[in-house]
């Protein structure tokens, strides 16, 4: 007996996946606040206290930075995870040799 092969195009698998990467997303939120507040005391403690501009400033920029990271790095595992990188078919294949 064939097991068929989970991708995203399997409902059942796609919700599964789908679910996965927002609670990744979720614990990275968690990370994210964390690190931003690192970033806030590390700031307070090297320059004294911070202008409300600079500390806003600060708090975005590594918060997505750290969200921006999260979803990209997950949504290569996705696409890793549900097969999508296998079923790519590479048109000059024959054509080019790039040694493997």
């Amino acid at each position: 007996m064939r097991i068929p092969p989970q991708d995203l195009d399997d409902p059942d698998y796609a919700a599964f996946a789908w679910g996965r990467f927002r609670r990744i997303l979720k614990w990275m939120t968690l990370v994210a606040l964390l690190a931003t507040g690192v970033a806030e005391l590390a700031l307070y403690w090297s320059m004294g206290e911070l202008r409300l501009v600079t500390a806003i400033a600060t708090f975005l920029g590594v918060f997505f930075t750290v969200m921006m990271a999260a979803a990209l790095m997950g949504l290569m595992f996705l696409s890793s995870g549900s097969g999508h990188d296998e079923r790519v078919e590479d048109p000059l294949k024959g054509q080019i040799d790039i040694g493997d």
